[in-house]
């Protein structure tokens, strides 16, 4: 099995000018925000997906709210997911978690303890499609949250999250498109973007963050 992980500098600027040459709408947004600055932050898979959780369908200065309020009940760190399951609901409402995602919450950490969550070590010997096969039956971990986990803790260089807001509206943007694409639309317009699909969602997600405010924009495209 061959699994595509970014792995150095030299290999960003091969992805960056593989997509130059592929695209020339996504060569212009290239040349306006310069090298590739995605970071990879390599860690517990638990840990991972449940900030993945917090942050759905929110700013990121709310979902860092939401995970400080959390960890101030553990001593200023993230529950493990024994203390997890100890917590109360009241307690996890009180930190900003709907219903919906306390019950996710609960059972990232259920199936934690019972091994059916890959460690960061395991899902990097995993492909994409396993890593997805084994969360996505999780309550409340969708498509979206795995690859989040997939980009941002892996460092899996050919994801194209076509259900993120931020993409989309950023492909609308870079092909100046009166609207965003259809998620099944925007997966083939990016198939050609293969294998580095991950490297032109970063951009796509920078040219849309150039229209927000700064406490809306996404802290990983800075």
């Amino acid at each position: 099995m061959s699994v595509s992980i970014l792995k150095s500098l030299s290999e960003m600027n091969k992805a960056m000018v593989f997509l130059k040459n592929i695209d020339n709408d996504l060569a212009k947004v290239i040349d306006l925000e310069g090298v590739c600055r995605l970071k990879i932050d390599k860690k517990n898979s638990y840990f991972a997906l449940l900030e993945a959780i917090a942050g759905q369908q929110l700013h990121a200065k709310a979902a860092h709210a939401i995970l400080n309020r959390l960890k101030s009940l553990n001593s200023g760190k993230l529950p493990t997911p024994q203390f997890l399951l100890h917590l109360d609901q009241n307690q996890l409402r009180a930190c900003g978690f709907s219903f919906r995602k306390i019950e996710s919450l609960h059972a990232l950490a259920l199936a934690t303890i019972e091994n059916r969550v890959p460690t960061y070590e395991e899902a990097l010997t995993l492909s994409d499609q396993d890593i997805m096969d084994r969360l996505i039956i999780l309550p409340g971990i969708g498509r979206w949250t795995i690859e989040m986990f997939l980009i941002f803790t892996l460092g899996r260089l050919d994801i194209m999250p076509v259900d993120d807001f931020g993409v989309r509206e950023g492909w609308r943007l870079c092909k100046n498109f009166d609207e965003q694409p259809k998620p099944k639309l925007l997966k083939v317009y990016t198939q050609s973007w293969s294998p580095y699909r991950t490297i032109g969602a970063w951009y796509l997600w920078c040219i849309a963050d150039r229209l927000k405010p700064i406490h809306k924009q996404n802290p990983l495209t800075f």
